[in-house]
Protein backbone atom coordinates (compact mmCIF):
# COMPACT_ATOMS: atom_id res chain seq x y z
CA UNK A 1 0.00 0.00 0.00
CA UNK A 2 1.30 3.38 -0.88
CA UNK A 3 1.69 5.87 1.85
CA UNK A 4 -0.55 8.86 1.71
CA UNK A 5 1.12 11.90 0.64
CA UNK A 6 1.18 14.45 3.79
CA UNK A 7 2.65 17.14 5.49
CA UNK A 8 3.78 15.58 9.06
CA UNK A 9 6.68 17.78 10.37
CA UNK A 10 6.05 21.37 12.35
CA UNK A 11 9.03 22.55 10.25
CA UNK A 12 7.35 21.16 7.11
CA UNK A 13 4.41 23.36 8.51
CA UNK A 14 5.94 26.60 9.27
CA UNK A 15 7.70 26.77 6.14
CA UNK A 16 4.57 26.81 4.37
CA UNK A 17 2.97 28.80 6.63
CA UNK A 18 5.95 31.28 6.10
CA UNK A 19 6.38 31.60 2.46
CA UNK A 20 2.96 30.30 0.83
CA UNK A 21 0.24 32.46 -0.22
CA UNK A 22 -3.18 31.77 1.61
CA UNK A 23 -6.58 32.53 0.42
CA UNK A 24 -9.65 31.96 3.05
CA UNK A 25 -13.32 31.31 3.16
CA UNK A 26 -15.88 30.99 5.77
CA UNK A 27 -14.97 27.36 6.40
CA UNK A 28 -10.90 27.09 6.21
CA UNK A 29 -8.02 28.67 4.97
CA UNK A 30 -5.72 27.17 2.35
CA UNK A 31 -1.69 27.98 2.37
CA UNK A 32 0.00 26.52 -0.91
CA UNK A 33 3.61 26.70 -1.63
CA UNK A 34 5.81 24.83 -4.55
CA UNK A 35 7.82 21.94 -2.79
CA UNK A 36 10.15 21.16 -5.64
CA UNK A 37 8.67 17.07 -5.61
CA UNK A 38 6.95 15.79 -7.99
CA UNK A 39 3.31 15.41 -6.30
CA UNK A 40 1.90 17.16 -3.90
CA UNK A 41 1.10 16.87 -0.27
CA UNK A 42 -1.46 18.12 2.08
CA UNK A 43 -1.11 19.18 5.79
CA UNK A 44 -4.70 19.48 7.72
CA UNK A 45 -4.93 21.40 10.76
CA UNK A 46 -7.62 21.06 13.13
CA UNK A 47 -8.03 23.23 16.34
CA UNK A 48 -9.60 22.08 19.39
CA UNK A 49 -12.09 25.02 19.01
CA UNK A 50 -13.63 23.10 16.21
CA UNK A 51 -14.94 20.48 18.73
CA UNK A 52 -14.03 17.27 19.86
CA UNK A 53 -12.09 14.45 19.03
CA UNK A 54 -14.31 12.23 16.68
CA UNK A 55 -15.58 15.68 15.05
CA UNK A 56 -11.83 17.03 14.19
CA UNK A 57 -11.02 13.43 12.57
CA UNK A 58 -14.19 13.29 10.71
CA UNK A 59 -13.45 16.32 9.15
CA UNK A 60 -9.56 15.57 8.49
CA UNK A 61 -10.62 12.58 6.97
CA UNK A 62 -13.04 14.10 4.61
CA UNK A 63 -10.82 17.08 3.93
CA UNK A 64 -8.12 14.11 2.96
CA UNK A 65 -10.27 12.46 0.77
CA UNK A 66 -11.15 15.47 -0.97
CA UNK A 67 -7.61 15.85 -1.63
CA UNK A 68 -7.85 12.35 -2.81
CA UNK A 69 -10.33 12.46 -5.58
CA UNK A 70 -9.36 16.24 -7.24
CA UNK A 71 -5.36 15.07 -6.73
CA UNK A 72 -5.74 14.25 -10.70
CA UNK A 73 -7.05 18.26 -11.24
CA UNK A 74 -4.31 19.76 -9.71
CA UNK A 75 -0.85 21.11 -10.82
CA UNK A 76 2.11 19.01 -9.32
CA UNK A 77 4.36 20.09 -6.84
CA UNK A 78 2.95 21.72 -4.16
CA UNK A 79 2.73 21.49 -0.10
CA UNK A 80 -1.35 22.56 0.50
CA UNK A 81 -2.42 22.93 4.16
CA UNK A 82 -5.90 23.56 5.38
CA UNK A 83 -6.80 25.08 8.40
CA UNK A 84 -10.06 24.12 9.42
CA UNK A 85 -12.59 26.90 10.80
CA UNK A 86 -15.38 25.78 13.71
CA UNK A 87 -17.83 26.67 11.05
CA UNK A 88 -16.95 23.35 9.31
CA UNK A 89 -18.48 21.86 12.38
CA UNK A 90 -22.07 21.93 10.34
CA UNK A 91 -20.48 21.40 6.95
CA UNK A 92 -21.43 18.53 4.97
CA UNK A 93 -18.91 16.56 2.18
CA UNK A 94 -20.34 19.01 -0.75
CA UNK A 95 -19.89 22.30 0.90
CA UNK A 96 -16.04 21.30 1.85
CA UNK A 97 -15.15 20.15 -1.46
CA UNK A 98 -17.01 23.51 -2.99
CA UNK A 99 -14.81 25.12 -0.94
CA UNK A 100 -11.54 23.09 -1.39
CA UNK A 101 -12.08 23.48 -4.84
CA UNK A 102 -12.64 27.56 -4.96
CA UNK A 103 -9.63 27.94 -2.56
CA UNK A 104 -7.43 26.04 -4.77
CA UNK A 105 -8.57 27.80 -8.10
CA UNK A 106 -7.82 30.98 -6.51
CA UNK A 107 -4.37 29.84 -5.45
CA UNK A 108 -3.80 28.46 -9.62
CA UNK A 109 -3.35 25.14 -8.62
CA UNK A 110 -6.44 23.90 -10.37
CA UNK A 111 -6.36 22.41 -13.86
CA UNK A 112 -8.61 24.05 -16.09
CA UNK A 113 -10.10 22.10 -19.01
CA UNK A 114 -8.92 23.90 -21.45
CA UNK A 115 -5.50 23.51 -20.07
CA UNK A 116 -5.94 19.69 -20.42
CA UNK A 117 -6.76 20.18 -24.23
CA UNK A 118 -4.45 22.20 -24.82
CA UNK A 119 -1.11 19.80 -23.83
CA UNK A 120 -2.82 17.08 -25.70
CA UNK A 121 -2.00 18.69 -28.75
Amino acid sequence: MKRFPSIKKNTDFVTVYRKGRSFSEGLFVMYAMKNGLSYNRIGISVSKKVGNSVVRHGIARKIREIFRLNDINMKTGYDIITVIRPAAREADYKNLNDTYCRLAGRHNIIIKADDNIEESK
